[in-house]
């Protein structure tokens, strides 16, 4: 009866993990205004299917909703946007300047 109870609950989370891995989220675009094919292929995606932009917050919130359950962002979404990138870019910048 253990064995069994083993072998249900490896495969219960075996199922679980699956699934998981091939519902994975969408990147991050740094396109903030889309134009041309891009905005056409954009408008044609689904929301939940789109990447996450840069001030996009209603689209942004629902992807966070489907795929996180909750619409605050992590840590790791204010590292890859927001004010992190825009620091290093102006260091970067400043120290490319005689």
């Amino acid at each position: 009866m253990k064995n069994l109870l083993l072998i249900g609950c490896a495969l219960l989370t075996t199922c679980v993990t699956l699934g998981k891995a091939k519902a994975a989220e969408p990147g991050w675009s740094a396109v903030i205004v889309a134009t041309g094919d891009y905005r056409e292929q954009l408008e044609k995606t689904p929301i939940v299917s789109r990447p996450y932009r840069p001030f996009h917050f209603y689209g942004n919130t629902v992807r966070r909703m489907h795929y996180r359950g909750t619409p605050l962002p992590a840590p790791r979404d204010l590292v890859t946007t927001g004010l992190f990138p825009v620091m290093a870019r102006r260091q970067s910048t400043s120290a490319d300047r005689p």
